[in-house]
Order: C-alpha cells, then sequence, then structure tokens
C-alpha cells in the first residue's frame, strides 16, 4: 500500500514508519521537525529510513493546508496514519495554542486531504488523556469521555469527535487509537522514562510526582507499533447494531471505531523507577512532589475490543521493556 505517516520523526512514527517499509509498503512521511524536544534525535529516526526506495519525506507542518494538500495530491495515499500532534499535558499550561494549531487545525487538513483524495482508512492517535476525570477501572472505550483535565486532552477528544462528523458526513473510515503511556528505545526525552534515566546516572534526583502514588499503563512501543498497523489493514466499518437511544461511544452508524492500546496492566510509579534503577545498576535519588495540574492518579486499559476486533493484544512486560531502553539508552548516547 500507499501510506502516509505524519509525525513520521517521532517516536512512534518512526516506528511505525519502520514497519509498514519492512513489509513492503510505500511510506510517505511528513514532519515539520520542530523543537519541542531534540531534533537531532529526530534527524536520527529519520536517518534510519532515509535512502530507501519506497520512502519520501517532506518537512511540512500539518497546520499548513496548502503543504498538506500539496501532499496528498503528490502522493495520493491508499492510507492514512496521523501521528502528528503537539503532545505533552504540563506544556499545554504555558503554551495552549500550539494545540490548537497542531492538534485541531492540523487535524482538520488530514480529514480534508482524506475526503477529496478517496482515502481508504484514516488511523489517528488519540490518547488515555481523554479518560480525564473517570475513575471506573480499567478505561473502556464504550465509558463516556466528556470531562478532560488537560488542554491536551481536550484536543484529542476533539479529534475523535471531528472524525466521527467525516465519517458520518463522507463515510470516511476512520478509527481513532487511545495510546496509554508509550515508553522504550528511541523515546521522547520529556517522557519520564528518559528524564529519569538521565538523571539517575547523573547523579541528579528526580521529580516524583504526586509523592509517587501514580500508575501508569505503561506500553511498549512494539506493542503499539503492532497494534496501529494491524488496525491500519482491518477499515473500520459501521456497526450494524449502534442505536441513537443508547449509543455506543466506541463505535457508530458510520465506519467509525475507537480501541485502547494498553498493556492491560497498571504499574506503580515506585515499581517503575524500581525496575530503571535496576536496570542501570544505581539508585536513584526521589524529589517528592504534589500532583501537577492535568494529571490523573492511574490510567488502566480495557483492551476487550482490540482483542475482538483486531486480534491483537500488548504483551511486553516493563521489566523487559525498561532493560530494552536502558540497553539503547546507553547505546545511543555511548555510555559504558
Amino acid at each position: 500500500m500507499k501510506v502516509l505517516v505524519t509525525g513520521v520523526a517521532g517516536f512512534i512514527g518512526s516506528k511505525t514508519a519502520e514497519a509498514l517499509l519492512a513489509r513492503g509498503d510505500e511510506v510517505f512521511g511528513v514532519d515539520n521537525l520542530n523543537d519541542y524536544y531534540d531534533v537531532n534525535l529526530k534527524m536520527t529516526r529519520l536517518a534510519r529510513m532515509q535512502g530507501r526506495n519506497n520512502f519520501h519525506f517532506v518537512k511540512a507542518d500539518i497546520a499548513d493546508a496548502a503543504a498538506i494538500d500539496g501532499v496528498f495530491a503528490e502522493f495520493r495515499p491508499d492510507r492514512v496514519i496521523n501521528l502528528a500532534a503537539q503532545a505533552g499535558v504540563r506544556y499545554a499550561l504555558e503554551n495552549p495554542r500550539v494545540y490548537m494549531d497542531s492538534n485541531i487545525t492540523g487535524f482538520i487538513n488530514i480529514l480534508e486531504g482524506c475526503r477529496h483524495h478517496g482515502v481508504e482508512h484514516l488511523v489517528f492517535a488519540s490518547s488515555s488523556s481523554v479518560y480525564g476525570a473517570n475513575t471506573q477501572m480499567p478505561f473502556s472505550v464504550h465509558d463516556n469521555v466528556d470531562h478532560p483535565l488537560s488542554l491536551y486532552a481536550a484536543s484529542k477528544k476533539a479529534n475523535e469527535l471531528m472524525a466521527h462528523s467525516y465519517a458520518h458526513l463522507f463515510r470516511l473510515p476512520v478509527t481513532g487509537l487511545r495510546f496509554f503511556t508509550v515508553y522504550g528505545p528511541w523515546g521522547r526525552p520529556d517522557m519520564s522514562l528518559f528524564l529519569f534515566t538521565r538523571n539517575i546516572l547523573a547523579g541528579k534526583p528526580i521529580d516524583v510526582f504526586n509523592f509517587g502514588q501514580h500508575a501508569r499503563d505503561f506500553t511498549y512501543i512494539d506493542d503499539i507499533v503492532e497494534g496501529v498497523v494491524r488496525t491500519l489493514d482491518k477499515v473500520a466499518t459501521p456497526n450494524p447494531e449502534w442505536s441513537g437511544d443508547d449509543p455506543d461511544p466506541a463505535t457508530s452508524s458510520a465506519p467509525y471505531r475507537i480501541y485502547n492500546i494498553g498493556n492491560n496492566r497498571p504499574v506503580e510509579l515506585t515499581y517503575f523507577i524500581e525496575c530503571i534503577e535496576n536496570a542501570l545498576g544505581k539508585k536513584a535519588i526521589r524529589n517528592l512532589i504534589p500532583m501537577q495540574p492535568g494529571d490523573v492518579e492511574k490510567t488502566y486499559a480495557n483492551v476487550e475490543a482490540l482483542v475482538a476486533d483486531i486480534g491483537f493484544q500488548p504483551k511486553t512486560p516493563i521489566e523487559e521493556g525498561i532493560r530494552r531502553f536502558v540497553v539503547w539508552y546507553k547505546e545511543y548516547y555511548g555510555i559504558g
């Protein structure tokens, strides 16, 4: 297939593109290479793919309507994976408009491109953050998610609503994937695993939010990528049993689906840190601080819909995933 991947220099985008290339798909990658975090890391990810005959790259911002329309017109993708977004819960407190540009304006440009160029299936990144104030565990795609606790979460919920409207109006098959705390080699430097590893090795304190009482459904990058690719291959279809009298948020009478991709196993932050310490062979200096605005105490993915429809469930244990990350980190930064 010809697949357009946005955010292709990002953590999930680069690994997804590599998986598509490995199976013989032609990939057109788009990324604006912004400096939200280390651009050199993004460039190194890109370098792993450049030079292949079936990989094409253009530097562009999905918020630039003319540029994105040009990408669709030139490449004419069969399917699209939208992973470009302004990420981060806390960063939205400082730069809210960046989220509107990338996550809202950018996403409407992707939807319009898919609509006008006959795309067979759009898969897009949502987030576990949409569960917001929900406390019923595990989080189910069939639950209402109308109480986001951060602007980032609100933008991802908006993506789901926008996608549904296009599925309904234009019969564009769309699938949204709610990722649960993705980690692993080639990860983002602003994420806790990266920050903790760097500071522990440097003998510096690590900031432990909510006094270590957090729990997260950490999901290994390879599991996320397999879920994305498998979902891409299964084009969203209408749910014939869907009823407006008792509407299911995860499906529709339109070709629209929502899935959680999580490890289905919450990990306490304290144990997460212990796993990093064990992999590094060095203890952390812990700076215990209160929970930050926009954070939630716990995430826990119900993946029954993913298993039933896609036949896949993430499986990498946290201990093994962290070990692999530490091996990569030391190699990438030349640490003996």
